[in-house]
């Protein structure tokens, strides 16, 4: 059993690395336990070559918020003005005439059911097509005027709407650090790095801090200041080897209390762009017996994707965790593709 499913994984990933747009990747893949275990590398990229965790990053974020929670420290249902001066919040939601601004609380932020425009994808002065073309460095301030120029996409909590911002995390980490008195770097130290004892995973701060080349399309591109730019929505380095170490105990009740997790059931699809995903708790959810899979697939991927082709996703129904990078900037749906097809072929 354990050689059949090690040869469909090895061909998926295969057939996956031979496309023209893969120019390195990794693959890891287990269960709890450890007693399953399957890796494999392509381009030079293995278990313990540094890769970006671009939105995975989300997942720390998320980590500290519910430790925070946990500690009594917030409130989900807190407002934003508790923490961000009316200046910096003023204009940056105003939907059907209304200003939304100041209702704003930390559950629509983690929930992505804020309604805020995503300055990453959206715009003419989208960050995404200024990264591919510079690297520039963007300050939270920035981003939140550039959120002032774009428009809404729904009141916050509209009954069964999400919409994918990165925004929604950025106001998230400067929450952690004015409720921890920490820097995010520090905070994703205290909460994540040294209780799993993560010795390659980091929030890079400074450019002595190693940042890997990210391919879009058949170019590499070196971009610091942009990752440095992107902290609580998509900034962090980590290994394959360490991220599956922190998806397991993610999901495991290892860095906060499992049943405070288990008592957010709210999810709601994302966008069309956005495909299957659904969002909630801080995670994307992806079921797999919809009619993407002609529904063939049973139960759903739990965990978080990057634009730049990182994946982490545990599902539940075989016990795996899928873990890895294809490196490609240019399009964002080939780790949830493969990450799918992973978990089709080992139900």
């Amino acid at each position: 059993m354990a050689n059949s499913r090690t040869q469909k994984l090895g061909e998926i990933f295969d057939k996956a690395t031979s496309s023209n747009q893969i120019h390195e990747g990794v693959l890891f893949v287990e269960n709890t336990s450890g007693d399953f275990s399957y890796s494999k590398g392509y381009g030079g990229k293995e278990l313990d070559s540094p890769l970006l965790m671009a939105s995975i990053t989300k997942l720390f974020t998320t980590t500290c918020i519910l430790a925070l929670l946990e500690q009594g420290k917030l409130s989900l249902d807190d407002k934003v003005t508790t923490y961000f001066d009316h200046s910096v919040l003023s204009g940056i939601h105003v939907y059907g005439g209304e200003e939304y601004s100041f209702d704003l609380t930390i559950s629509d932020l983690l929930f992505q059911i804020s309604g805020l425009p995503d300055v990453f994808e959206e715009g003419k002065e989208s960050a995404k097509i200024r990264g591919i073309n510079e690297d520039f460095y963007t300050t939270f301030d920035d981003m939140v005027a550039l959120v002032r120029k774009l428009n809404p996409h729904f009141a916050p909590r509209t009954t069964k709407k999400a919409y994918y911002a990165d925004i929604n995390f950025d106001m998230l980490g400067e929450i952690i650090e004015k409720v921890t008195n920490l820097t995010l770097a520090e905070a994703y130290k205290q909460f994540i790095v040294e209780p799993l004892t993560l010795k390659n995973t980091y929030l890079p701060e400074c450019e002595n801090d190693f940042v890997p080349n990210i391919y879009y399309q058949n170019k590499a591109i070196y971009r610091p200041k942009f990752i440095m730019s992107s902290r609580a929505s998509g900034g962090c380095i980590t290994t394959a080897r360490e991220l599956m170490i922190f998806m397991k105990a993610f999901f495991g009740g290892n860095l906060f209390n499992k049943a405070l997790f288990e008592k957010l059931p709210l999810y709601n699809k994302l966008q069309a762009s956005m495909g299957p995903i659904y969002y909630g708790s801080g995670y994307m959810r992806i079921p797999l017996n919809g009619l993407i899979t002609l529904f063939m697939g049973k139960g759903e991927l739990m965990g978080h994707s990057g634009s730049t082709g990182s994946f982490a996703f545990y599902y539940p129904i075989t016990d795996l965790f899928f873990v890895g990078d294809l490196n490609q900037m240019g399009n964002p749906a080939l780790p949830i593709r493969l990450s799918m097809k992973l978990a089709m072929m080992t139900k």
